[in-house]
């Protein structure tokens, strides 16, 4: 049997518990492989619906080279709403499963990680199970940059709060969603956030202003993904998210200025003195960055990178993404969305 036949077979010999849905724009260099860990996934009924937001590449095409899957159109896109709120709602329309997993076109699920996905969400009684994924880096400035993001993430949004009812800390990432569709009906659902360009932290905020349980944790076991794969997309993408994602970028960018600053300054004094102790001090600082990004789940040869170049980078990216929302034009995608929109007010 094909890994397409898999597929089918999973989707048409029963209804489905979970209704796994891909909104996809210009996703041609990803989606092939997103789907084919997808299709081939087993221990649990699910379809697969691929919702096509206006792509201009190969997306549609290779959607549809997949048997059981469903291609559909995200249609107009309403005034007010983003693109992806829109395709989610689409696909949503579309789905017949008890559990929804929204997951992006660019992850690659490791085998049988939905089925214990779904159990993991049914077995701690969660309405709301988010992963962060395995992130992939290849390119230079990936692995110098990431690092740096995703420790400062953590430290922003710890999994360990977010997870904990008592707490109000709220997040998830995009990238791989399940909800229990009674529960994402109760509150709303992508309708209720449809402007909001951050629409996984809106979602976990609304899944947890009404007392639903969320649980969000770091799943290499489960998914991983390559968000980026040049510098221009990276730039775009994290200029679109960083001044969203932390409430005060200035001040956290002249944080990581100052912090990536210390040990070359304390490098440079030691030169110019001779000064072993200098030099030790040099040393302590830069182990205390690269234990700072450690946290990130990286390599060590990704976080070295991301002590040495990632962090002033992360601070051009906070400033550049605030200056982009400060102006009223956040770029995605061939789509400008207006401040108003950015900030969902």
């Amino acid at each position: 049997m094909t890994a397409n036949e898999t597929g089918r077979a999973q989707t048409d010999k029963a209804e489905p518990v979970v209704s796994v849905i891909v909104p996809a724009r210009n996703e041609e260099a990803s989606l092939g492989a997103c789907l084919e860990s997808l299709i081939s996934q087993a221990g649990v009924e699910f379809e697969i619906i691929v919702v096509d937001d206006h792509s201009t590449d190969r997306t549609r095409e290779i959607a549809s080279s997949f048997a059981g899957v469903r291609v559909i159109e995200a249609g107009p896109l309403p005034d007010g709403w983003t693109g992806k709120n829109n395709a989610m709602v689409r696909g949503v329309r579309e789905a017949r499963g008890e559990w929804l997993l929204f997951t992006d076109a660019d992850t690659f699920h490791l085998p049988g990680s939905l089925a214990h996905a779904l159990q993991e969400a049914r077995a701690n009684q969660e309405d709301l199970l988010s992963y962060s994924p395995e992130q992939i880096a290849r390119s230079f400035w990936e692995m110098a940059v990431l690092p740096v993001v995703f420790a400062e993430l953590a430290r922003e949004y710890p999994p360990s709060k977010v997870s904990d009812p008592k707490s109000g800390a709220a997040a998830a990432n995009g990238q791989y969603i399940l909800v229990k569709r009674e529960a994402y009906d109760a509150v709303g659902g992508h309708e209720a956030i449809a402007g909001e360009i951050l629409e996984d932290v809106a979602l976990a905020r609304a899944f947890k202003a009404a007392g639903r349980k969320i649980r969000f944790r770091y799943a290499a076991d489960a998914v991983r993904t390559r968000m980026y794969r040049n510098w221009a997309q990276l730039r775009d993408g994290w200029t679109k998210n960083l001044a969203l994602l932390f409430p005060r970028p200035v001040p956290l960018a002249a944080k990581m200025l100052l912090l990536w600053m210390i040990p070359v300054m304390f490098l440079f004094l030691a030169a110019h003195r001779d000064s072993t102790s200098l030099y030790g001090a040099f040393v302590v600082a830069e182990v205390y960055l690269w234990t700072r990004i450690g946290r990130a789940n990286f390599g060590r040869y990704q976080n070295y990178l991301g002590a040495l170049f990632g962090m002033p980078m992360f601070a051009y990216l906070l400033l550049r993404s605030r200056h982009a929302l400060a102006k009223g034009k956040i770029l995605w995608k061939g789509r400008t969305y207006s401040e108003k929109l950015a900030t969902g007010h």
